[in-house]
């Protein structure tokens, strides 16, 4: 990797390893549920904490608008007795002038400040940012991607709520196809092992690329799902599915499952739909929770959660319901990013073990003319001007090898490897892909790129390894 293109790991707050919450899989499991302990030592007196990060400043960059995730975080770090400084209108920022994140986050992310908090249109933006900054980065929601932080809080609502997240009944609802925040919420929900229930507006399913990665990382097994009826919602469920990963489990003894009966929520988590995102789509008959949903047997003791805004999709009469508990999600947001800033920090430490990092792949060469195909990744936006392709090589048992934008993380279909030095290129078999040696692999999305790239069908006198 050049220098224009930093991935080597950075000293952090204490000397060790920085570490950056960009995606929800930047925290292990344990570390998440140990998170949730200090979250509890916080919210029981928020005003005593005011010396635990005294002497630090942390910068908002927000080139998105936001009020709660903002405001939470400026919250949280004034209450940890921290110092906040904040670029909250894009137009405002020398983004307008045409000025790069890498380069914004290289000079904030130093003398300005101890951490930054990003948030960004473009999918991918958080992790130029953790490259490139020489401090703990958090993801503030980028593009369609991710939003980790919310996860985090709609987790511990959850957690609180029911005392337990494995084998919970979740329905999300709405926008599922744009909202980052449930993309995020889908994969940490299957790591807990929590069954999940899509029930989106039509047209505005969860996109394939989350429904691959939660097959392939966690062995979420799908099928149909017959919901109770549910007023209000009952338009969606027509395309409802039913998503398990727990194990053991007699339905995960099948790839697809067969129809799934739904007649106990814990959850109902409603999206509105992110119109800022779309692409002129209509939401006519858009889903709308209503007293009269919660009325349903199947929802008693359902939660009903939102990420906020609300726009339509959820009655104020629900407001008053013991149930409704997205203004506590709200509430919670604050001594849950504590936990997060004070740990990124090192001003508390955790006795969990992180999870092993996702290293970048060495053997992808760029000469492949690849590029993501995620046009709303940073790296088809503002970062053509600066950033290399980089890709992952992602796996799952019994699978041949995909790649991975290491940004955006939407998978690339690729058809062919080839032999750097030897000029050969052919199927992308797994036996044939472990053959080649990983210095040498330069892969291909299709036969016509590779021939274009200068490289011929191996042939069978061809050696394979080096």
């Amino acid at each position: 990797m050049s220098s224009a293109n930093p991935s080597s790991p950075r000293p952090g707050p204490s000397g060790s390893e920085k570490r950056d919450l960009v995606s929800i899989e930047d925290l292990s499991t344990e570390e998440i549920l140990e998170l949730f302990q200090h979250a509890d030592e916080f919210r029981d007196n928020l005003r005593a904490w005011s010396d635990l990060c005294r002497g630090t400043i942390m910068a908002t960059l927000f080139f998105e608008p936001s009020t709660r995730t903002r405001l939470s975080f400026e919250s949280a770090m004034l209450r940890l007795g921290g110092g906040v400084i904040t670029a909250a209108d894009e137009k405002s920022s020398s983004r307008s002038k045409g000025e790069s994140l890498a380069d914004t986050v290289r000079v904030v992310g130093g003398s300005y400040a101890d951490i930054l908090v990003v948030r960004h249109p473009e999918d991918g933006a958080a992790r130029v940012a953790a490259r490139y900054a020489r401090v703990p980065v958090i993801n503030g929601g980028d593009g369609s991607h991710e939003h980790p932080t919310q996860t985090l809080c709609d987790l511990y609502t959850l957690w609180k709520e029911k005392g337990k997240l494995e084998g919970l009944e979740v329905v999300l609802c709405g926008d599922l196809r744009y909202s980052r925040t449930i993309h995020s919420f889908c994969y940490a929900l299957a790591r807990f092992r929590a069954n999940i229930v899509t029930m989106p507006y039509p047209g505005f399913e969860l996109p394939d690329y989350v429904l691959r990665r939660l097959r392939r990382d966690f062995g979420v097994k799908t099928g149909a799902a017959s919901v109770a009826d549910l007023p209000g919602l009952a338009g969606s469920s027509n395309a409802a599915a039913y998503l398990t990963a727990s194990e053991p489990h007699q339905l995960a003894l099948f790839t697809q499952l067969g129809p799934v009966e739904v007649n106990r929520i814990d959850a109902i988590y409603m999206t509105r739909a992110q119109r800022e995102r779309h692409s002129g789509e209509e939401t006519k008959n858009y889903p709308r929770l209503s007293s009269q949903t919660l009325r349903a047997a199947a929802a008693k003791d359902a939660r009903v959660m939102h990420p906020l805004p609300r726009v339509d999709e959820i009655d104020y009469d629900v407001d008053a319901d013991p149930r409704s508990v997205y203004f506590r999600q709200a509430e919670l947001g604050v001594p849950m990013r504590m936990a997060l800033m004070a740990y990124l920090l090192g001003r508390i430490q955790l006795r969990s073990r992180p999870r092993a990092d996702h290293a970048t792949n060495p053997g992808v060469d760029s000469r492949s003319s690849m590029r993501c195909r995620n046009e709303r990744c940073i790296t088809n936006g503002e970062g053509v001007r600066y950033l290399e392709r980089d890709f992952r090589i992602r796996q799952g048992v019994g699978e041949a090898p995909s790649l991975e934008c290491a940004y955006c993380e939407r998978e690339l279909e690729v058809r062919c490897v080839g032999h750097l030095t030897r000029r050969w290129f052919d199927g992308c078999s797994e036996q044939l892909v472990a053959a080649v040696p990983p210095s040498e692999r330069v892969w291909f999305e299709s036969e016509e790129q590779a021939r274009a790239a200068g490289f011929e069908p191996r042939k069978p006198s061809d050696a394979v390894g080096q």
